[in-house]
């Protein structure tokens, strides 16, 4: 029923192609700019940590309808679970992965670096 619909509107609808109804629509504001704009890494980087934080909720909510099923079993399971979680979470943190100011990401960053330490002594701090 629903695709005999959309396929009449298509057939019989109504088409205006002009400028004003082919541009996008941004909430009423006019579009600035192109759509080929970059995004920063750090964007990509904090969209994949949500995601991957997200499937640790999806897994905790069957975990906790059969808990009382499980009883202690569940318990030290989920637990290892939200360790090893909370343990990638930690380590994303500590490099920085979080930080979204640009001076400071330039100096997280070089944390992933072994030899970095010496010269980012000399210049973390400098310009402040």
């Amino acid at each position: 029923m629903a695709t005999a619909l959309v396929g009449l509107a298509f057939l019989i609808g109504k088409r205006v192609k002009n400028r004003v109804k082919d541009i996008p629509y941004e909430c009423g504001v006019n579009p600035v700019g192109t759509a080929k704009e970059r995004f920063s890494v750090k964007f990509y980087l904090v969209a994949m940590i949500f995601i991957l934080f997200d499937i640790e909720a999806i897994f905790l909510y069957p975990w906790a309808v059969v808990y009382r099923e499980l009883k202690l079993f569940a318990f030290f399971e989920m637990f290892v679970f939200v360790v090893l979680i909370l343990a990638g979470f930690f380590y994303i943190w500590k490099k920085g992965v979080l930080d979204w100011a640009q001076e400071e990401w330039h100096y997280r960053a070089s944390a992933w670096d072994k030899n970095a330490k010496q010269r980012s002594s000399e210049t973390v701090g400098a310009g402040r």
